[in-house]
Protein backbone atom coordinates (compact mmCIF):
# COMPACT_ATOMS: atom_id res chain seq x y z
CA UNK A 1 0.00 0.00 0.00
CA UNK A 2 2.91 2.47 0.54
CA UNK A 3 4.28 1.53 -2.62
CA UNK A 4 1.03 2.80 -4.56
CA UNK A 5 1.13 5.78 -2.36
CA UNK A 6 4.91 6.44 -3.61
CA UNK A 7 3.85 5.99 -7.38
CA UNK A 8 0.38 7.87 -6.69
CA UNK A 9 0.99 11.18 -4.69
CA UNK A 10 4.46 12.66 -6.38
CA UNK A 11 2.42 12.45 -9.61
CA UNK A 12 -0.83 13.12 -8.85
CA UNK A 13 0.46 16.55 -7.29
CA UNK A 14 2.70 17.69 -10.36
CA UNK A 15 -0.72 17.04 -12.45
CA UNK A 16 -2.66 19.08 -9.83
CA UNK A 17 -0.10 22.11 -9.68
CA UNK A 18 0.43 22.50 -13.55
CA UNK A 19 -3.40 22.53 -13.89
CA UNK A 20 -3.86 25.17 -11.18
CA UNK A 21 -0.43 26.96 -12.78
CA UNK A 22 -2.33 27.32 -15.88
CA UNK A 23 -5.67 27.79 -14.72
CA UNK A 24 -5.05 30.43 -11.91
CA UNK A 25 -1.35 31.77 -12.39
CA UNK A 26 -0.60 29.88 -8.42
CA UNK A 27 0.42 27.19 -6.97
CA UNK A 28 -1.25 26.66 -3.94
CA UNK A 29 1.35 26.73 -0.51
CA UNK A 30 -0.55 23.36 0.23
CA UNK A 31 0.98 21.20 -2.60
CA UNK A 32 4.39 21.74 -1.41
CA UNK A 33 3.32 20.81 2.06
CA UNK A 34 2.05 17.88 1.12
CA UNK A 35 4.59 16.94 -0.94
CA UNK A 36 7.46 17.62 1.92
CA UNK A 37 5.05 15.94 4.59
CA UNK A 38 4.73 12.85 2.29
CA UNK A 39 8.12 12.29 1.25
CA UNK A 40 9.39 12.05 4.83
CA UNK A 41 6.24 9.70 6.17
CA UNK A 42 7.15 7.47 3.41
CA UNK A 43 11.01 7.71 2.89
CA UNK A 44 11.83 5.29 5.93
CA UNK A 45 8.94 3.18 5.05
CA UNK A 46 10.59 2.84 1.34
CA UNK A 47 13.61 1.89 3.09
CA UNK A 48 16.29 5.10 2.18
CA UNK A 49 18.73 5.34 4.56
CA UNK A 50 19.14 8.39 6.87
CA UNK A 51 22.15 9.41 4.58
CA UNK A 52 19.94 9.34 1.30
CA UNK A 53 17.27 11.14 2.88
CA UNK A 54 19.60 14.01 4.06
CA UNK A 55 21.01 13.98 0.89
CA UNK A 56 17.59 14.83 -0.67
CA UNK A 57 17.04 17.67 1.84
CA UNK A 58 19.96 19.36 0.79
CA UNK A 59 18.93 18.77 -2.99
CA UNK A 60 15.76 20.84 -1.60
CA UNK A 61 17.13 23.20 0.28
CA UNK A 62 19.82 24.14 -2.53
CA UNK A 63 17.23 24.38 -4.92
CA UNK A 64 15.11 26.49 -2.62
CA UNK A 65 18.05 29.02 -2.02
CA UNK A 66 18.25 29.17 -5.98
CA UNK A 67 15.19 29.45 -7.22
CA UNK A 68 14.18 32.26 -4.53
CA UNK A 69 17.19 34.01 -5.83
CA UNK A 70 15.33 33.98 -8.98
CA UNK A 71 11.94 34.73 -7.27
CA UNK A 72 14.14 38.34 -5.98
CA UNK A 73 15.72 38.94 -9.19
CA UNK A 74 11.66 38.38 -10.55
CA UNK A 75 12.07 35.62 -13.10
CA UNK A 76 10.07 32.94 -11.16
CA UNK A 77 6.97 32.94 -9.01
CA UNK A 78 7.24 32.05 -5.35
CA UNK A 79 5.26 28.80 -6.10
CA UNK A 80 7.41 28.35 -8.85
CA UNK A 81 10.15 28.55 -6.12
CA UNK A 82 8.57 25.92 -3.52
CA UNK A 83 7.43 23.92 -5.68
CA UNK A 84 11.01 23.23 -7.57
CA UNK A 85 12.16 22.39 -3.95
CA UNK A 86 9.72 20.65 -3.16
CA UNK A 87 10.34 18.21 -6.45
CA UNK A 88 14.44 18.33 -5.59
CA UNK A 89 13.48 17.28 -2.52
CA UNK A 90 11.67 13.58 -3.82
CA UNK A 91 14.24 13.46 -6.83
CA UNK A 92 17.58 13.61 -4.84
CA UNK A 93 20.42 15.11 -6.65
CA UNK A 94 21.39 12.15 -8.56
CA UNK A 95 18.25 13.36 -11.21
CA UNK A 96 18.58 16.71 -10.13
CA UNK A 97 20.41 18.23 -13.33
CA UNK A 98 18.34 16.12 -15.90
CA UNK A 99 15.34 17.58 -14.25
CA UNK A 100 16.43 21.62 -14.12
CA UNK A 101 17.49 20.58 -17.81
CA UNK A 102 14.19 19.41 -18.81
CA UNK A 103 12.35 22.21 -16.93
CA UNK A 104 14.26 25.17 -18.97
CA UNK A 105 14.12 23.56 -22.28
CA UNK A 106 10.17 23.06 -21.52
CA UNK A 107 9.91 26.47 -20.14
CA UNK A 108 11.31 27.71 -22.87
CA UNK A 109 8.70 25.94 -24.92
CA UNK A 110 6.14 26.95 -23.28
CA UNK A 111 7.59 30.52 -23.15
CA UNK A 112 7.97 30.69 -26.65
CA UNK A 113 4.49 29.43 -27.77
CA UNK A 114 2.57 31.58 -25.00
CA UNK A 115 4.55 35.09 -26.54
CA UNK A 116 3.33 33.64 -29.92
CA UNK A 117 -0.47 32.52 -28.82
CA UNK A 118 -0.40 36.41 -27.36
CA UNK A 119 0.59 37.57 -31.23
CA UNK A 120 -3.08 36.82 -31.66
CA UNK A 121 -6.41 38.49 -31.24
CA UNK A 122 -7.85 35.01 -29.24
CA UNK A 123 -11.09 33.44 -31.00
CA UNK A 124 -14.16 34.38 -29.52
CA UNK A 125 -14.92 31.38 -28.12
CA UNK A 126 -12.29 31.58 -25.70
CA UNK A 127 -12.50 35.20 -24.80
CA UNK A 128 -15.13 34.21 -21.92
CA UNK A 129 -12.50 31.96 -20.52
CA UNK A 130 -10.73 33.77 -17.46
CA UNK A 131 -7.93 31.72 -17.25
CA UNK A 132 -7.81 31.75 -21.18
CA UNK A 133 -7.39 35.43 -20.90
CA UNK A 134 -4.83 35.77 -18.58
CA UNK A 135 -2.82 33.58 -19.96
CA UNK A 136 -2.97 35.79 -23.14
CA UNK A 137 -2.63 38.67 -21.29
CA UNK A 138 1.03 39.99 -21.95
CA UNK A 139 1.17 41.58 -18.36
CA UNK A 140 1.13 38.23 -16.96
CA UNK A 141 4.20 35.90 -16.44
CA UNK A 142 4.82 32.19 -17.90
CA UNK A 143 2.72 29.62 -15.66
CA UNK A 144 6.34 27.94 -15.03
CA UNK A 145 4.38 26.01 -13.18
CA UNK A 146 3.67 23.78 -15.43
CA UNK A 147 7.22 23.28 -16.99
CA UNK A 148 8.23 21.95 -13.52
CA UNK A 149 5.81 19.52 -13.07
CA UNK A 150 6.43 18.30 -16.21
CA UNK A 151 10.14 17.65 -15.88
CA UNK A 152 9.52 16.58 -12.71
CA UNK A 153 7.16 13.45 -13.85
CA UNK A 154 9.77 12.94 -16.60
CA UNK A 155 12.65 12.41 -14.13
CA UNK A 156 10.77 10.39 -10.93
CA UNK A 157 11.47 7.28 -12.37
CA UNK A 158 15.06 7.25 -11.99
CA UNK A 159 14.23 8.94 -8.35
CA UNK A 160 15.64 7.13 -5.12
CA UNK A 161 11.94 6.75 -4.05
CA UNK A 162 10.39 5.69 -6.60
CA UNK A 163 13.08 2.32 -7.55
CA UNK A 164 12.36 1.25 -3.75
CA UNK A 165 8.99 1.30 -4.09
CA UNK A 166 9.20 -0.44 -7.77
CA UNK A 167 11.27 -3.05 -5.53
CA UNK A 168 8.86 -3.75 -2.82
Amino acid sequence: MLDLAVLVIFPGLMVFAAISDMLTMTIPNRVSLVLIAAFFLLAPFMGLSWSTVGWHVAAGLLVLVVTFMLFNFGWVGGGDAKLAAATALWLGFPTLPRYAVLAAIIGGVITLGLLQLRRFDLPESWQNKNWMLRLHDSKVGIPYGIALAIAGLIVYPDSAIWLAAKAI
